[in-house]
């Protein structure tokens, strides 16, 4: 008995990796688990599942185990396989990179928005991995194994913030699991609409894509559509018409933040995808919406920042964590609406 669970997709539905869970059978022959595997998942080379085992991404029973171990009947097998980046040609292109962080297993990077983290229709080059390809091979490395690096999450284009990238299979699998298990520390802030009653909360519910708008990712409650979703949150500042949270996700569907902060009532400043490009609070003075308006050109893009990214490190098993600040365009409106709500108060 097998279920697959595909984990991560990027936003033109391609999978970064998947999850499988096998049941081994009561009549079962003893076999080496790699070759059980090959025979048993579809469209996977036996190197693929050698290189998980490598990486303590299958377990048995919850116990990794390695390639030559032998699968015996009842079984509870679970794996977590990569995919690269694959259909696409990554060139190299010369644009400007802020890293964080680099060793020979990953690399953490400051992605600007109106960056794209992958190439795809419409977006077939200045993507965050021309940019690292061209990167790699301007220094000579020569420690990334496919040239550009292996993707292990992803941010939207229009998000600014910390991405980390795998430089080898064997560190993407690793993280992989991480991303799995929800390990992986994920903190963003953002300027939403509205004011809240509560200082911090939690907004669970499915997410998935909208039945009439293949573009947009909406909540269903009552979990009959979509993949479960939470999200964490925790109010940093009220700006009076608008507020500046702090986001900690458990999970990493595609818009997580965006979808369910609307769901909520409170989209984000200027998401034009979800309705926050619209003055939705505050007054009917003519001075308030030239300031809102004013507000959107000085910030054309969601007020989302991912600023905070924690995880153990695949090779040495420390313990990592990188912060972000908010980049000129959220902290300039920010301060705007501060000035703004203080000049409100008095």
């Amino acid at each position: 008995m097998e279920n697959k669970t595909p984990y991560l997709v990027t936003e033109d539905g391609q999978e970064l990796y998947e999850h499988h869970r096998i049941v081994v059978d009561p009549g079962q022959e003893a076999l080496r688990i790699d070759k059980f595997l090959f025979n048993r998942i579809i469209n996977v080379s036996r190197n693929k599942i050698q290189t998980a085992a490598k990486a303590g991404t299958i377990l048995v029973n919850d116990k990794p185990v390695k390639s030559n171990y032998k699968v015996r009947p009842g079984d509870i097998i679970s794996v977590v396989l990569s995919h690269p980046p694959r259909d696409t040609e990554i060139v190299p292109e010369e644009i400007p990179l802020e890293v964080v962080y680099e060793d020979r297993d990953v690399i953490v990077v400051n992605k600007p928005a109106g960056m794209v983290v992958h190439p795809a229709h419409a977006n077939y080059n200045g993507t965050l991995l021309n940019a690292l390809a061209g990167y790699f091979r301007k220094k000579g490395a020569k420690d990334v194994e496919n040239g550009f690096g292996y993707l292990v999450h992803r941010i939207d284009k229009d998000t600014s913030g910390l991405l980390l990238v795998a430089k080898n299979e064997v560190a993407q699998t690793k993280l992989a699991k991480q991303f799995f298990d929800h390990t992986v520390e994920r903190k963003y802030q953002a300027l939403v609409w509205g004011d809240f009653d509560e200082k911090e909360g939690t907004i669970e519910g499915n997410i998935g894509r909208h039945p009439k708008d293949r573009r947009q990712m909406t909540v269903f409650p009552d979990g009959s559509y979509g993949k479960p979703a939470v999200t964490h949150f925790r109010v940093v500042e009220p700006l009076g018409y608008v507020t500046l949270v702090e986001c900690r996700l458990e999970t990493g569907r595609t818009h997580q933040i965006r979808a369910h902060f609307r769901y909520l009532g409170h989209p984000l400043f200027n998401d034009a995808r979800y309705g926050g490009d619209m003055i939705l609070k505050g007054t009917t003075f003519t001075k308030y919406k030239q300031f809102v308006k004013n507000c959107f050109k000085l910030l054309p893009r969601q007020a989302l920042h991912a600023m905070t990214l924690g995880f153990v490190h695949p090779a040495t098993g420390e313990t990592l964590r990188f912060s972000s600040a908010l980049p000129e365009d959220m902290q300039t409106v920010i301060d705007k609406w501060r000035a703004y709500a203080t000049q409100r108060e008095s």
